[in-house]
């Protein structure tokens, strides 16, 4: 049998399916005829960059895919990474950036449906969630609308389906302010015995739709998700799902029990692009072809036609192939558990997908042409970075004001460094995110080690799946880091600290940074810019996940994210390439959080010293201190030095692990005064800070610099003073010069003191001051 032949459609239909003019002649090759309307939509959903990653895909390829622990890798739902003692842990990261522009509630509640079914598809239960949040500035009306809306979003999804969201990041910028970023990474450690893969396989075995019911909200979400964001397309309502939690949360568990019974031989989630996707990514990855009857669809609507039922992102369904002669056992257990569960087809041997639908062939297209033999573009970099970018990098700290250990000048008026600590304190980037994680459930199940807000990275319990005594007390930590203002003016650079702050953050808590999964948010390919901060991004993310020997599992790529402005032009965001990275903590027993632990404890910084004049390694280029306080985006972020990386963070490591170190925070935006203050306020102890300036310092060091110039391979610790000459014995052997004793930790009453000597401290601000502006800076701006 063969499609009903079609004529050709016009160049507005064709462009209306987000499929090119010379894509559209690729299509006609292919089939040795024109698609059909049903056809023209998957290949529509399917050649999208959504799914198909035509302008991305050889960049990816540079990336570092295997290592001992990677059980696998890129191609299936979810990345799966071996923990040790049997346990094994299944984490991915995706974009629902645009539905949450549009919808914000209900695109972030199903951002989290999503990617927690790319985990339990695998076999896993999910243990834990994570958001990756960029916003618009907090002073637009529209801005607080989408961020409200996102949050309660994620939270009404994750609370209600019973998983822990346990941390996250979130960054303010007007380069955000029409299209927003809503990143979910998920954690799932696997229940069954064999790891469940998305290959058909068995010629003649049934093909079983189960789960919610099909209708027409979502359709199209993939094409949405790879064009530009316009106001028309602002009002594109269908291409945003409606997610019930409640049934997911059913879906969880008959899906595993399903597995382990070990009659299904595949399954798929029904995500971006929906039937179109999960029939042809199973029948390509198995060789063979699935056969498919829209008729046996569960519906919630009438008179759908085969374009609408394929092309329906409706949420909580999945794809299986079961066992022949098994069917009837897994449609028992789903109907058990209150789900459709019906036979809507099978594996058959030509590698086609062919769809029925009243007693007709609705279409019928190879499963390579829709899953893995799509276009793919190889774009020219640009000879030289662009013009932004060179003209960034001619900026030099010496065009600022002078300053001097009393403060600096900022228009005609003097400013005191506690003024510009507490003004960075209560940026919203920097601020607590206190108003976001309240929000959510972060303690169902009751795993959750270390709470947000409190540590570097989240820190989850792994129950054990067996009686083995060495897994009693063994933890997985996790984090989403990335800093886009450093990735727009140096996207190599900027990626490359992506990584390589994932990595300090997973070491703050005493974890063995394992692999990455990537969510590489950014502009249009198509364009010259673009292009280039994507290719560079790429290469620098594959460099430094190969220095950190941190695999990438698989990922996500959301591009075109860009909004037209008042005059028509698109706008993009800043590149965004997030790192969701994953570590093993081989004893719950050893890990410390950010804040001070006791009065009297030694303060440590490792790795670049406080005061070095490595203007790559230290800078206020790219800072949060040039952007808030002098309102310039400019200059170069910090330029990563893998070797001392390294040798910082398993210092780090071992410090806690050998019990010296009973707390740890990473220097990042705000630089070190900032991190100081943040140990200072999660602790609710003060710290009394020394810093040594002798007659051999240049007469050129500037004290911004010094307080908040941000560089990578630097982590302030405390440790016992009882310990002090142990953990000193160790850093003079493993970090050499590449480490300074600050001061101690004071009283709840001390606050923070930053001094010179016995002359007037450069900061002396008390916790309750920091608290409050650092705590509450959110909540005063959206109470306006």
């Amino acid at each position: 049998m063969s499609a009903i032949s079609s004529a050709p459609f016009s160049p507005e239909e064709i462009a209306s399916e987000g499929i090119k003019p010379e894509e559209y002649e690729e299509i006609f090759n292919r089939l040795g005829r024109h698609p059909n309307r049903a056809e023209l939509g998957m290949f529509g959903v399917m050649w999208s960059e959504h799914c198909c990653y035509k302008n991305s895909r050889p960049l990816l390829k540079q990336f570092p895919t295997e290592g001992d622990r990677i059980l696998v890798g890129p191609g299936e739902n979810a990345g799966v990474v071996d923990l040790g003692d049997g346990l094994q842990l299944a984490f991915k990261i995706e974009s629902h950036n645009h539905p949450s522009a549009v919808e914000p509630f209900q695109g972030a509640a199903t951002g989290v449906g999503g990617i927690l079914r790319d985990i339990f598809t695998m076999g896993a239960r999910p243990i834990a969630i994570l958001n990756s949040l960029r916003f618009g500035s907090l002073d637009d009306a529209k801005t607080r609308r989408l961020f409200n809306g996102v949050v309660s979003g994620i939270s009404h999804y994750g609370n209600c389906v019973g998983v822990p969201t346990v941390g996250g990041e979130v960054y303010f910028d007007p380069a955000y302010s029409g299209n927003p970023l809503v990143n979910a990474m998920a954690l799932g450690l696997m229940e069954t015995p064999e790891i469940v893969k998305s290959g058909a396989n068995g010629l003649g075995n049934p093909v079983l739709y189960v789960g919610s019911t099909t209708g027409r909200d979502g359709m199209g979400g993939a094409s949405f998700a790879s064009a530009e964001l316009s106001d028309e397309s602002m009002d594109d309502r269908p291409a945003v799902q409606v997610g019930d939690p409640f049934l997911e949360k059913s879906l969880i568990e008959a899906c595993l029990e399903a597995f382990k019974t070990g009659a299904v031989v595949a399954a798929q989630d029904m995500g971006a692009a929906g039937i179109t996707c999960s029939t042809s990514e199973m029948a390509a990855k198995g060789g063979v072809g699935i056969e498919l009857d829209l008729d046996l669809i569960p519906v919630r609507e009438t008179g759908m036609v085969p374009y609408e039922y394929l092309l329906s992102e409706s949420q909580e369904r999945m794809l299986f192939v079961a066992h022949k002669g098994r069917e009837q056992e897994l449609i028992d257990i789903f109907e058990r558990w209150g789900l459709h569960a019906v036979v809507a087809g099978s594996v058959i041997q030509e590698p086609i997908v062919r769809i029925l639908f009243q007693g007709e062939v609705a279409a019928e297209i190879p499963a390579t042409a829709l899953a893995d033999n799509t276009p793919i573009y190889h774009r020219e970099l640009m000879a030289e970075p662009p013009e932004y970018a060179r003209k960034a990098w001619e900026w030099r700290s010496d065009r600022l004001p002078p300053c001097s250990a009393a403060g600096i000048e900022l228009a005609g008026s003097a400013k005191t460094w506690n003024e510009v600590l507490f003004q960075l304190l209560e940026t919203p980037t920097i601020a607590s995110k206190r108003w976001v994680y309240r929000q959510y459930d972060h303690q169902v199940q009751n795993n959750t080690v270390l709470m947000p807000g409190g540590a570097d990275a989240a820190v989850v319990r792994v129950r054990p799946v067996n009686s083995s005594p060495a897994q009693a007390n063994t933890g997985v930590a996790a984090t989403v880091d990335c800093n886009p203002r450093y990735v727009y003016l140096h996207p190599y650079e900027g990626a490359k600290a992506a990584v390589a702050e994932a990595a300090r953050n997973l070491s703050c808590v005493g974890a063995e940074p394992l692999a990455v999964t990537d969510n590489l948010n950014f502009g249009s390919p198509e364009k010259p810019i673009g292009y280039w901060q994507l290719a560079e991004a790429c290469r620098g993310l594959a460099e430094a996940c190969t220095e950190f020997k941190t695999p990438v599992t698989g990922g996500n790529v959301s591009l075109y994210n860009e909004t037209l402005d008042s005059e028509g032009k698109p706008q993009p965001i800043y590149p965004t390439p997030v790192v969701g990275m994953v570590g093993l903590v081989p004893d719950l027993n050893r890990i410390c959080g950010q804040g001070w632990q006791a009065t009297g404890d030694h303060i440590y910084l490792l790795g670049l010293r406080w005061d070095t004049q490595e203007t790559a390694a230290v800078t206020l280029g790219a800072s949060e201190y040039l952007a808030a306080v002098h309102d310039t985006v400019a200059g170069k972020p910090p330029v990563v030095n893998f070797n001392l990386e390294r040798q910082v963070q398993a210092a780090c490591r071992e410090g806690i692990r050998q019990g010296w170190v009973r707390s740890a925070h990473d220097c990042a935006e705000g630089g070190l005064a900032i991190a100081l203050a943040e140990a200072c306020i999660s602790g609710q102890k003060g710290a009394e800070i020394a810093l040594d300036i002798s007659d051999s310092q240049p007469t050129s060091l500037r004290w911004d610099h010094l307080l908040f110039g941000e560089g990578g391979a630097r982590i302030l610790v405390s440790v016992a003073p009882d310990q002090a000459a142990n953990w000193e014995t160790y850093l003079q052997a493993h970090l050499g010069e590449h480490w300074q004793n600050l001061g101690q930790v004071g009283n709840p009453n001390a606050g923070l003191r930053i001094s010179t000597g016995p002359s007037v401290p450069v900061i002396d601000v008390s916790i309750a001051d920091m608290s409050d502006r650092w705590l509450n800076a959110i909540e005063r701006r959206l109470a306006v």
